[in-house]
């Protein structure tokens, strides 16, 4: 029997069947917190507008650069940098005690990590503070780190989050959502990026319960991008995230583009001393 045959074979060998079919079973821990983050963003009334964007530059230069930079810490830098002009992006919308917005000094992008953990995708979140403040390399470098090390370890808090009843949990959550102020921009971002482009798929509007969530879809032949802000409509209007979305743009083509080309000459250059070596 061939490897590949074998390897058919122990999959369905019934000791790795679904032990589930045909069964009532408790909500896998693996599914909790996304339950809880879809339970609070109903309180949410989000919208989603797009723009398509023009980003064959930023392409061209981020492939030839050599150094691996993802797209999420591109855009995730890029917002962090609109958010300094536009602090309605930095502002949160509270229902409790009374109706009231609190603006937080500094951005905190959340991403949205898959992991798998005991056989079961997890979603968890990733947080990192002040990107608009950090190089292109450091940002991603906390990507791989959410991407790379234990989640157990990197998402300490979320799993021990997710071992919880479900009334302790969204009373936690509850209270970072109505009553914690600087400390949620730590613990949830003032932010939130979700993306799937690098599976070729767009999302339409993600769930989230921040002002601003930024997706954005797969480059197409002519290297633009359909990106959307979903905002919260009780902080932002139509016409505010039309000029938030193109000024994105500009961030990207301008600051982004030229730290990218930076990054292409500083490896040009220290490999020319390594050969001159």
């Amino acid at each position: 029997m061939s490897q590949s045959s074998q390897n058919l074979a122990s999959e369905l060998t019934p000791s790795l069947q679904d032990r589930r079919n045909g069964r009532r079973f408790l909500v896998p821990r693996s599914r909790r917190l996304t339950w809880d983050l879809l339970f609070f963003n109903q309180q949410v009334p989000l919208c989603g507008h797009d723009r398509r964007m023009d980003l064959s530059y930023v392409s061209a230069v981020r492939k030839s650069a050599r150094v691996r930079i993802s797209w999420s810490a591109i855009f995730i830098k890029a917002f962090a940098q609109v958010a300094r002009q536009f602090p309605e992006l930095r502002q949160t919308w509270y229902r409790w005690p009374w109706a009231h917005i609190y603006q937080h000094r500094h951005s905190h992008a959340t991403l949205t990590v898959q992991r798998k953990l005991q056989a079961e995708p997890w979603l968890f979140w990733g947080t990192i503070d002040q990107p608009e403040t950090m190089p292109l390399t450091a940002v991603q470098s906390q990507i791989d780190r959410f991407c790379s090390d234990s989640p157990k370890v990197i998402f300490k808090r979320q799993w021990q989050l997710a071992k919880l009843p479900t009334l302790l949990r969204r009373a936690i959550w509850w209270w970072n959502l109505n009553l914690s102020t600087s400390g949620r921009s730590r613990r949830l971002g003032t932010f939130f990026v979700s993306t799937l482009s690098g599976r070729g798929t767009e999302i339409q509007v993600p769930p989230s319960i921040h002002t601003g969530c930024l997706t954005f879809g797969p480059l197409d032949e002519r290297g633009c991008s359909r990106v959307t802000l979903a905002y919260d409509h009780r902080i932002m209007d139509g016409a505010l995230v039309a000029e938030i979305l193109e000024r994105l743009e500009q961030v990207l083509n301008e600051q982004i583009f030229q730290e990218l080309t930076t990054l292409s000459e500083q490896v040009a250059e220290s490999r020319a001393s390594l050969n001159a070596a």
